[in-house]
């Protein structure tokens, strides 16, 4: 599918100039909705500056994501659509996790949902277990006392998958869970705030985990 052409409209009142872009062809913003005067198009449609697929290094850890009872749909959407874009083999959403037969979930997912395969569990312990008898690695994304920071704990062993495992919003990972596993990741803080916003510190972990060790010649440093 082609990309949407669009333009940019900007308001004709000197006073205001307020400036937007709308896809090409829509009735709509032909009025400034700051101040109300008329607008006019500015310049030629452009679209969208998409990224081209990258191809896979050759050598970089395998990640899956284990969601357990994050209960935003907007913040689950948009990690699908971070775990599609980074190369995460697998979503495993557990508890009140929504999955993506919540038609809100593609808000932000914007069709990662779709491409990217996922497995709903009532139970994380459950899952968890069953995950690491598969040979995956668990580690979790947490604060506390046990935690390294993420950026120190580049991952050993390339070829052995690891379950990056997020938990609640506001309580996060159960306890139970988290003495599963085998490393407790964190993310730097230096402002006022102890935490990110649950979906952009997935992103940080996942794209971390990925490609964080690679070196400019794309070989998997440790």
């Amino acid at each position: 599918m082609s990309p949407s052409p669009f333009i940019i409209r900007q308001c004709e009142n000197p006073g205001c100039r307020f400036r937007f872009p709308l896809e090409q062809g829509s009735t709509r913003g032909k009025r400034c909705p700051k101040c109300g005067a008329l607008t006019q198009i500015i310049d030629f449609p452009y679209t969208n500056r998409s990224i081209a697929p990258q191809a896979q290094p050759p050598v970089t850890p395998q990640v899956e994501a284990l969601l357990d009872n994050v209960r935003s749909t907007f913040n689950v959407g948009a990690m699908f659509r971070t775990a599609d874009g980074a190369g995460l083999r697998r979503m495993h959403l557990c508890g009140i996790t929504p999955t993506p037969d919540n038609p809100k979930l593609g808000k932000t997912a914007l069709g990662a949902e779709q491409a990217l395969p996922w497995n709903y569990h009532l139970n994380a312990l459950d899952a968890a277990d069953a995950l690491k008898a598969q040979g995956l690695r668990l580690w979790a994304l947490e604060g506390g006392e046990q935690a390294q920071s993420l950026f120190d704990a580049a991952p050993e062993l390339p070829g052995v998958p690891i379950l990056l495992v997020v938990g609640n919003e506001l309580s996060g990972v159960d306890p139970d869970l988290l003495a599963r596993c085998e490393r407790v990741v964190a993310i730097p803080m230096q402002g006022s705030k102890r935490s990110l916003n649950v979906a952009i510190a997935f992103g940080v972990a996942a794209y971390f985990l990925r490609y964080g060790g690679i070196n400019q010649r794309g070989f998997f440093t440790l």
